[in-house]
């Protein structure tokens, strides 16, 4: 059996991720869409993502996730399926990590299938932290980076395109992606303990 080639990339700069860097603070923007410079990002990953014949693209269903899915892969050669799946959503601890209804998204994104997810899909259990909205306890959140691993390995396709988010990605593969960068892993390797971050 041939080796899966997974490849994972954090979407474009947010409005979020702008303010964060130029301020230090959250902005309070729930769902952040991509920025200008985000869109730019993109448009250069899709030149640099072309060639790679994948077989599927499967998304976060935040806003800055859809769109980097929707500009790197609507024309992509290959034609990839794309699949939208909560699993590898961001770890819940700001504003920018706050989703917005699946009916929502249906109508902002008709290109995307939906009608799989909850209504509510983010984390929405438990007290509301004092910035006004739910953190995800470490445990929760770790339980999900190991089902998204599991999900991956039970996948047959050959050539596979993650799109998703800096934290998520760092616990799953020990390392810091910047906005539109992307990265092979390799799902033999287990990820080293590391601290929160």
């Amino acid at each position: 059996m041939s080796t899966t080639r997974i490849l994972c990339i954090r979407h474009g700069e947010s409005t979020f991720n702008a303010h964060h860097e130029a301020t230090g603070r959250d902005p309070g923007h729930i769902d952040a869409r991509l920025s200008e410079r985000g869109h730019a990002q993109v448009a250069a990953a899709r030149n640099r993502l072309r060639d790679v014949p994948f077989e599927l693209v499967v998304t976060s269903p935040l806003t800055r996730a859809l769109q980097t899915t929707a500009g790197i892969f609507s024309d992509h050669p290959a034609k990839p399926q794309v699949l939208v799946e909560v699993l590898h959503r961001e770890c819940q601890e700001s504003s920018c990590d706050i989703g917005r209804a699946a009916s929502v998204l249906a109508r902002e994104f008709p290109d995307f299938r939906v009608d799989h997810l909850p209504e509510t899909w983010w984390y929405a259990h438990g007290a509301v932290g004092p910035e006004g909205w739910h953190v995800e306890p470490r445990e929760v959140f770790d339980e999900r980076v190991a089902g998204f691993r599991a999900w991956l390995r039970a996948r047959p396709e050959r050539t596979i395109g993650v799109v998703g988010h800096c934290t998520f990605f760092y616990h799953l593969t020990g390392r810091w992606l910047a906005n539109c960068e992307s990265m092979e892993i390799d799902l033999a390797e287990e990820p080293r303990p590391r601290a929160y971050a």
